[in-house]
């Protein structure tokens, strides 16, 4: 991978190397010039979530783009999704969103779209980043501001153009008088996300809807109910909601909560969706794509049902990639492309859509659930059972790290000392300075006792960063929550 770009762009701290104003505006001149080439003139949307820092970062980038000769659509406040699907539609060249979608406040990433709303090649991340200092102080020759310098449009009108093809899709979809709580983690789905489901009739006890630039992911989102459904489970209670629903900061993923208090996380929506498009003839080559952290019930519901199930790394990049790959290969026409992560990245890929979009898949569950039949969201979702697992996150900074080769090594000796452990994955994260542990076992070790083996590795990987014994987060992903570290 390319130095800076990471698996999702690029990401860090803000005041810290690269999210600085004057390394934004640079970038801003590198991605204008290598998106525009040759040509006259080229055109890019930009969205944002709702940190302090978006628009600071904001206006330093469209002023690097501006002088590279590009013009550039100001979106405002919008979803991930949002702008992907509004490149296509407004014909641009390419799209960005500044937003570090899940992260804490502090933290700030710069994501390219290309022309067909999918993430940036590695080529044309290369050719960009050939343009970049790659430290804080590395001097390079200045740009020149192009001769045909852009401009600015104010395009926060075409927010209502996306909202409207949301509802399209589902034109018999009538949620009257149903009760939901719906958290928008103080991020970009605030003001969209309660509208959209408003116009099918939905009653709305939206939360978490109030951004300061402070507070996205704060104690809300998606991430904070897989880790605690405590909140989310009294508000249901108390507001007698029919379930309640999370998405995180940029409103690419979503996760549920039923009125049992159940987490139903992306494994639980890509057996839900397989299905749902598999009834219908629609399944792209009857498969599902799914990165190697998935929990091996959704593999064994899959196999039960006839679909076949692909596995890539972790990042919805590898997914999409898969998703296409699938496409490509295909002769049928109107297949839609299931794949996801387990935290709630969903992807629902036909000609309009090539990214994940929270809002969307939610409503495609509600499509699902309420045609379905079923008594509750519980039993609806009950059907893709979950194996004990954990992912321990352990921060590691920036110390040494730990080869693929003693990663392999090290799996490979758990599994075959350790019965009834049957996956494990290690590996360091390709946004921030963490390490990541999934263990998973066949019903024979609990989740604590897969929590205990996790922290053991957990503390070898900090060791060789020279962080001694810092932080260890471990999510129970098979029923929600997170796990104590153990000594």
């Amino acid at each position: 991978m390319p130095n800076l770009f990471g698996t999702d762009g690029i990401r860090g701290v803000v005041g810290e190397w690269p999210m600085l104003p004057d390394f934004a505006l640079r970038l801003g001149q590198a991605a204008g010039s290598v998106i525009r080439g040759d040509r006259r003139e080229a055109t890019i949307v930009i969205g944002r979530d709702t940190r302090q820092s978006s628009a600071m970062l904001q206006e330093a980038l469209d002023a690097g783009l501006m002088a590279s000769g590009v013009h550039v659509i100001d979106l405002g406040i919008v979803p991930t999704p949002g702008v992907a699907w509004l490149v296509r539609q407004l014909n641009a060249d390419a799209g960005v969103v500044i937003s570090a979608s899940h992260n804490p406040a502090d933290q700030n990433g710069i994501k390219f779209f290309d022309g067909s709303g999918r993430k940036l090649s590695e080529k044309m991340e290369d050719a960009i980043e050939s343009l970049l200092p790659t430290a804080r102080h590395q001097s390079l020759p200045s740009l020149e501001v192009h001769s045909r310098m852009g401009h600015v449009h104010n395009g926060e009108i075409f927010q209502e153009l996306y909202q409207r093809s949301l509802l399209a899709e589902h034109p018999g979809l009538n949620l009257d008088g149903v009760k939901v709580v719906m958290d928008c983690a103080n991020g970009a789905a605030s003001f969209i996300a309660p509208e959209v489901f408003s116009r099918l009739g939905m009653q709305v006890v939206a939360i978490h809807t109030s951004p300061n630039g402070l507070n996205i992911n704060v104690d809300a989102g998606s991430e904070h109910v897989r880790r605690s459904l405590d909140e989310m489970n009294l508000l249901i209670r108390h507001h007698e909601a029919r379930f309640g629903l999370a998405f995180d900061g940029d409103a690419d993923r979503v996760v549920f909560v039923d009125e049992k208090g159940g987490l139903i996380d992306g494994d639980h929506m890509l057996g839900i969706l397989a299905r749902y498009f598999d009834q219908r003839g629609q399944l792209l080559a009857r498969s599902v794509v799914a990165t190697v952290m998935r929990n091996s019930g959704l593999k064994a519901w899959l196999e039960a049902a006839g679909i076949q199930m692909h596995e890539t790394p972790v990042g919805d990049k590898y997914v999409t990639d898969k998703i296409f790959e699938i496409r490509r290969a295909s002769v049928a026409d109107d297949q839609v492309g299931v794949g996801g992560e387990q935290a709630g990245h969903i992807l629902i890929v036909d000609d309009d859509h090539p990214t994940g979009d929270g809002i969307r898949t939610a409503l495609y569950i509600l499509r699902a659930f309420f045609e379905s039949g079923a008594g509750s969201l519980a039993e609806f979702a009950a059907e893709v059972g979950k194996t004990p697992q954990i992912i321990a996150s352990a921060y590691v900074g920036n110390g040494g790290r730990l080869s693929r080769v003693e990663l392999d090594e090290t799996a490979n000796d758990l599994l075959t000392n350790r019965p009834g452990l049957v996956r494990v994955n290690l590996r360091y994260s390709g946004t921030e300075p963490r390490f990541r542990a999934m263990l998973e076992s066949d019903g024979r070790l609990t989740e604590r006792e897969l929590a205990r083996i996790a922290v053991e590795i957990c503390r070898k990987a900090q060791q060789i960063a020279g962080v001694g014994a810092a932080e260890i987060d471990i999510l129970n992903v098979a029923r929600g929550g997170v796990l104590p570290v153990e000594p």
